[in-house]
Formats: C-alpha cells, structure tokens, sequence
C-alpha cells in the first residue's frame, strides 16, 4: 500500500486511543495499538444510517474518528488504523477483502464486504491478520499471525485461523471466535490474499453506506468494547455482555434516551436533528 500519511496526524492518533508504549514497528507495538484502537475509538454507522457513504480520507478521517466524539465502521477504522501502522514504520500493509458469515446460512451467500488488513512484522517469519473494525463480539482484538490451525488468546478472547473449502485458484482462510457458552468455534469471516485496492474500498463503501438493502442503512448499530464488556446497541437492543459470560439485555424505546446512551456509554455525540430509532416492526 502506498504511503499516503500526509494528513495523518500520529501523536492526535495515539492520544485519542490512550497509547503511550513505544513506537515501534514490532508485534509488541502492533498487538498494543491494536487493542488501544478497539477500546478507544467506537464502531458506529450513523452516516449509512441516513445513507451517506463516509469519507475515507485521511484528513477526514482525523476529523471524524480522531478529533470528534464519532466511530466509523470498517472502511474508516482500517484505513485510519492502516495509516498509523505507515507512521510507526510498518512498510507493508495489504487491504483484504472478507465475506461476513456470522449469521449466513452458507459462506457463499455473503459478498465480500468487510475490509481486514495482512500486516508484515519486521523479524517475523508469518504476517498478521489485523482487524479493528469488525463490529461484532467475536473481533480480534489483538492482532494474530496467519499461521494455519494456531490459536491465540487475543485479551478476553479467543481465535483460531482455518483453511476451507472454496471454489477458486486461491486458499480461502477463516478466522473463528471461541463461544464459552457453546464450547465451539464460531466462523467470523471469510478471505484470501488477494489485495484489493483503495478504490475496491471507495465503491464497497459507498454500496453499504447507501444501498438500503445494506444492513447499516435501516437500524442503528453502535458496539464499544472494554476489559470488562462488550456493550451493543441495535436497533432498540441494548445487550450488555460481560466477559464473565453473562448478558443483559433492554430495549430502547425513546429517542432521547437513545442519544443520552450514546454519549455516556459509546462516546459518540449523534448530528442534532438526526433520527436515531426506527419504527418498530
């Protein structure tokens, strides 16, 4: 990937996250930035709620996910995430294109959608899968070698990356999440090495932040994660899950509780006059 960090600004970036470790480009350094980014800065699709499709350039991602109180979703968490690693001296770092298949009846039926990026470590044998913007419990939230079969605990987490069956001339690779309560692997996404590009993205990003088939146009999906739990809103489901296991669930009903939650317990301050909820069914 070129070195577009231009309008990247690193010490706003790490400040923003809380990271004050070294800055280095070592797997140290990239599991700790990583798992400062997904506790520091929240997943949110509020612009493809009112179908806008965010920018995705550095300089308005600094705005908007650095300087202001705002998540973003995939697109915007690993580019932004992708410019920090050019700045800490990571040279190579390929955009990858996933197939979502949590809550899939097959893999095949989901296309590639989600961005995830392979990251090249100085003085180690295998790359890294790095992911900061999958808005889904089962996240990385530390960054795992692309080492087939190995499973890592990430933080309050646990991952394993598989090989699958796929029609093409490329190995399709699976990143599953541990569920405790299930005792079972879970298949997150779906993915090969091809690089996608820049503008792959642009186009991605402006089907699933416009379309209104797009499952981030019609309801609200905001997730924060800390060491203590996983908190989500979706529509009117606010679910609370500790990593003890155990979840509480409510719903939401008012609007401007909606936006009070928001910046109490996200972080994120909506546009004024937005409508957050939407009818029930």
């Amino acid at each position: 990937m070129a070195d577009d960090t231009g309008e990247f600004d690193l010490d706003a970036y790490l400040g923003r996250i809380g990271w004050e470790g070294e800055r280095r480009a070592d797997a140290a350094t990239l599991r700790g930035v990583h798992l400062a980014h997904m506790r520091g800065i929240p997943f949110e699709n509020l612009d493809a709620l009112r179908r806008l499709a965010p920018s995705l350039e550095p300089a308005d991602l600094m705005t908007k996910l650095v300087h202001s109180r705002r998540g973003g979703y995939c697109y915007e968490h690993n580019t932004l995430f992708s410019l920090a690693l050019q700045a800490l001296g990571f040279r190579v770092v390929t955009r990858l294109a996933a197939r979502v298949v949590v809550g899939a009846d097959r893999r095949e039926s989901r296309p590639r959608t989600h961005m995830a990026l392979l990251v090249e470590v100085p003085g180690e044998r295998a790359p890294y899968l790095a992911d900061v913007g999958f808005g889904a419990i089962g996240a990385l939230l530390e960054p795992m070698p692309l080492v087939v079969g190995a499973e890592v605990r990430d933080a309050e987490r646990r991952h394993r990356l598989v090989h699958v069956a796929h029609r093409g001339p490329l190995e399709m690779w699976a990143l599953e999440a541990y569920e405790e309560k299930a005792a079972s692997w879970a298949e997150q996404y779906a993915f090969t090495l091809e690089p996608f590009e820049a503008p792959d993205f642009e186009v991605i990003n402006w089907h699933i932040g416009t379309n209104p088939r797009s499952p981030f146009t019609q309801q609200l999906y905001v997730q924060r994660v800390s060491a203590e739990r996983h908190l989500l809103l979706h529509g009117r489901l606010l679910t609370e899950t500790l990593v003890d296991g155990t979840v509480r669930e409510r719903e939401v009903t008012e609007e401007a509780e909606v936006r009070r939650l928001l910046e109490a317990e996200f972080g994120v301050v909506a546009p004024e006059g937005m409508t957050l909820l939407t009818p029930p069914e």
